[in-house]
């Protein structure tokens, strides 16, 4: 059987075993959510010997080729030496310069000890203590001086608890931001947009929003938000102010309806869609129905964590 290894620590493994599920059985409590290659939260760096590796291109070429891995997408096949990723030392300080409450949504401002490069529509780890979970991120770099997450507390979990007492002053750590689904295109401009979000799925879609308005975006903007109740409708008012911008604000229980009337006005129609896997494969049904090509449509999943 191969022998893991992490620092001092080295034991063996059964071969073809998943690296984030050994790890995490040796007490090292890797941090993880989507198990698809998506979030990053389990980043490792391989030190000696390679695993398996079922989804290279889920980071950049550079980044692979340091020795980088996502523990979840890897199998054990050879004796391997990995260091975990310490955001005391890998990752960026960042403190905690605005906390707002918009019902159940917290909306949290960090500035983090350097400018960090990122583009609207783009994720990033959280670290708060030895608690990891990937966010996006709602602010525009250019404009703010911060990073802006909204981050949905209705029901517990560990991250969200400790979230619920942060305060101004407060320091959390940034692990690595990473590119999502979602984006602006400049190409984009004359086309129509339409932007779909189910709860906090709304956080990148705010940024490139902005920042479509920002590059003078010419043709129709379309938000469609979709949320439990009223208080969900945490940027209702922003919204309903921007030049230009369709806003509808729409509750669960009428959302088939809502979707129902989508009829875009051109074939050229681009819709960014973000939430929760049942809403995203609704708009993204919905979307296709109404006549909206599938490779003009771009998704991201939000995945609920513990």
């Amino acid at each position: 059987m191969p022998e893991l290894c992490v620092g001092e620590h080295r034991w063996a493994v059964p071969t073809g075993s998943n690296l984030l599920d050994a790890l995490n059985e040796a007490g090292f409590n890797v941090p993880f959510s989507c198990r698809a290659g998506s979030c990053h939260a389990c980043l490792v760096h391989c030190l000696d010997g390679q695993p398996v590796d079922a989804l290279p291109e889920a980071l950049a070429l550079e980044k692979h080729a340091q020795g980088w891995r996502l523990a979840c997408q890897c199998r054990v096949v050879e004796d391997l030496r990995v260091a975990v990723f310490d955001p005391q030392h890998d990752g960026i300080a960042a403190q905690v310069c605005a906390v707002d409450w918009f019902g159940e949504v917290l909306r949290l401002r960090l500035r983090p000890e350097r400018t960090l490069r990122y583009q609207a529509g783009q994720h990033v780890v959280l670290w708060n203590g030895s608690l990891a979970r990937p966010y996006s991120v709602a602010s525009l770099p250019g404009e703010d001086d911060f990073l802006e997450f909204h981050i949905d507390c209705q029901r517990p979990g560990a991250f969200c608890d400790k979230a619920r007492v942060l305060q101004v002053g407060d320091v959390l750590r940034v692990g690595e931001i990473r590119g999502g689904a979602l984006h602006y295109d400049p190409d984009w401009q004359a086309r129509p947009l339409w932007l779909l979000a189910a709860g906090t799925g709304l956080a990148p879609l705010w940024g490139i929003l902005r920042e479509a308005l920002r590059q003078g975006h010419q043709g129709e903007i379309r938000v469609v938000h979709v949320t439990r109740d009223d208080l969900g409708h945490y940027l209702a008012g922003p919204l309903r102010e921007m030049e230009g911008v369709q806003a509808e604000l729409v509750l669960a229980e009428h959302m088939e309806e809502a979707l129902a009337g989508l009829r875009p006005s051109s074939r050229q129609t681009v819709a960014l869609v973000c939430g929760a896997p049942g809403s995203v494969e609704r708009f993204a049904r919905r979307l296709f129905i109404a006549g909206v090509p599938r490779n003009q449509v771009f998704a991201d999943v939000f995945v609920e964590h513990a």
